[in-house]
């Protein structure tokens, strides 16, 4: 019998396939006392395991690139955190194994962020799948993981670690489902990257036996659970359909009238930028400096690393805009010589901006290696600064820009809600607004980005969200000044078509997503996706916006 399952769907496309569930273990280790002769050797054996896994995870990422190198470097540095190995070490020395050893320091160090109020908890699946690694490793068993396949198949998990992630077979994996997980999860990001059709958040997805056919349209977030052969010819259809759509919108971002939208790329490092070249990005509208600095947790890289890496993209859009974000450092992306180690919310606390202006040394030198990265190149270059408050922090900003001799554009991110409403103040002081709308979710509605049972209101239709990027947009227009979106939100091709109608000037996403969204801009006219904008915007729920605005842009 045919049943239909609704999730949130995080990655365009449709997949019809049978199911295959991650594969699982017990790995939980027996509780048993060694010799106190034996803790040396014991020690050493942890040790060695935690530099294997950190090796293999560095490996993954160096194959991966992208976001999904900077993502398994962050498990790397996890695997390695020097206060984690010296609990191991502790209980070692008072008579476990160093499995088990590894097992209870990581339970205890998960039980510290859950009591935290879970504010790390998207970090929590990266952390269980790190310990899994290494005890593995010591007990001499396969992880659990990828299962063997000969044939496509659906990929079904509880949540999928980076890792696993990451090096997805794209021509095997045709899409797969979480139980967990958000819009703005890494498991998302990264499936997004992979160009393969995403469900998570859908509870119960477990339960789904393995071998049933089921059909996962990522757009909508629907999954069809032994869909009938009429469904899987309709669905399969509509995927011809987009597919031609696709092929046929090429060329700058555009409403049907001729109404510009440039679109752009969001990359994690020069690894990204071919497939955003292929996509047709126009340029970079976030360039996610971060990766650089995962490398090495303790110092800063050095000015002619960062000239090097810069100049890579830069060159490769010549005559077109690259937008860059200078360190957004801090709570989910902690480094040991910039982050406060004591921080009970660390979201609320000393990141991105902050930080850089607590240490205006590292923005000094970040900003002099983009000002030489740039130097004789014929690109537009801007550059942002991320977790932007208020016009002080703008002008601090700029003032550094200037400082270093910056020959750019200098803009803010819009993260905060306080820079959505003082937009026009923050314009006095920098030259271009740029909306990241995951993080501009997460601070209008307390609901952090990574935790699965609060992404209803992670949702970029949201209208009181659509309420923050309509206010910067209009302060942008009355100041004769841009304003972007950056979010995850761009990515949507019918939320594109809102945002364009509530004014904003450009959009920036993931290469994968660019097709998509460049052939729905494609069909409908300014005053349709003003209509549409407006529509969303008069709704009391994401449901409801995302709905009304489909009505407009169908004629219904």
């Amino acid at each position: 019998m045919e049943t239909t399952l609704r999730g949130v769907g995080v990655s365009h496309g449709v997949a019809i396939g049978e199911v295959r569930h991650m594969g699982t273990a017990v790995l939980e280790p027996p509780a048993k006392q060694i010799p106190a002769e034996d803790a040396e050797r014991e020690q050493g054996r942890a040790r060695q395991a935690v530099e294997a896994v950190a090796a293999d995870l560095i490996a993954r990422g160096n194959l991966a690139g992208g976001e999904a190198q900077a993502v398994l470097e962050a498990q790397a540095m996890m695997a390695q955190d020097p206060e984690l190995l010296a609990d191991v070490e502790r209980r070692i020395t008072v008579g476990s194994t160093a499995e088990r050893a590894v097992y209870d320091a990581f339970a205890a160090y998960r039980a510290l962020l859950a009591g935290a109020g879970e504010y790390l908890a998207g970090r929590v699946a990266d952390l269980d799948d790190v310990r899994n690694r290494i005890v593995a490793r010591l007990l001499g068993v396969p992880m659990p993981g990828v299962p063997d396949s000969d044939e496509p198949y659906v990929l079904i998990a509880r949540d999928l670690a980076p890792a696993d992630t990451a090096l997805l077979d794209p021509t095997l994996v045709l899409g797969f489902v979480t139980e967990e997980g958000g819009p703005t999860s890494h498991s998302a990001i990264l499936a997004r990257a992979l160009g393969v059709p995403a469900v998570v958040a859908l509870p119960g997805a477990g339960e789904i036996p393995e071998g049933t056919v089921v059909a996962v349209d990522g757009s909508t977030g629907d999954i069809f659970v032994n869909p009938d052969e009429e469904k899987r010819t309709r669905l399969a259809a509509e995927a011809a359909e987009r597919k031609a759509a696709l092929a046929a919108a090429t060329g700058p971002g555009a409403t049907s009238d001729g109404h510009k939208v440039p679109l752009l790329a969001n990359i994690g490092g020069p690894a990204d930028v071919p497939a955003a070249v292929e996509a047709g990005a126009e340029g970079v509208g976030l360039f996610r400096t971060e990766f650089l600095f995962l490398d090495d947790s303790e110092n800063a890289p050095s000015e002619e690393k960062q000239i090097s890496a810069y100049r890579q993209v830069l060159e490769a859009f010549p005559e077109g805009r690259v937008v860059v974000r200078v360190l957004d450092a801090g709570a989910d992306k902690p480094l040991d010589f910039l982050t406060p180690g004591d921080e009970p919310n660390p979201a609320l606390g000393v990141r991105g901006l902050r930080t850089l202006l607590d240490h205006p040394d590292v923005l000094r030198t970040q900003l002099t290696a983009l000002a030489k990265a740039s130097d004789g190149l014929p690109v537009y270059l801007e550059v942002m600064a991320p977790m932007v408050a208020d016009r002080a922090d703008a002008k601090a900003f700029a003032d550094a820009c200037r400082e270093a001799g910056l020959r750019a554009k200098f803009g803010a991110m819009v993260e905060i809600p306080s820079a959505a409403l003082r937009a026009r103040s923050v314009l006095q002081e920098v030259e271009f607004l740029s909306l990241g709308t995951n993080d501009l979710a997460q601070y209008t509605f307390a609901a952090d980005r990574q935790v699965g049972a609060v992404s209803r209101l992670q949702d970029p239709w949201q209208p009181a969200l659509l309420d923050l990027v309509a206010l910067s947009a209009e302060a942008a227009k009355a100041e004769g000044k841009s304003c972007g979106v950056c979010g995850e939100a761009a990515s949507d091709p019918l939320l594109a078509c809102v945002l364009t109608g509530l004014g904003v000037t450009s959009l920036s996403m993931g290469a994968a997503s660019l097709p998509y969204v460049r052939a729905t801009l494609a069909k409908f006219t300014l005053a349709q996706c003003e209509r549409a904008a407006a529509a969303a915007r008069a709704a009391d729920s994401a449901d409801e916006a995302r709905g009304a605005a489909q009505a407009v842009l169908s004629g219904e």
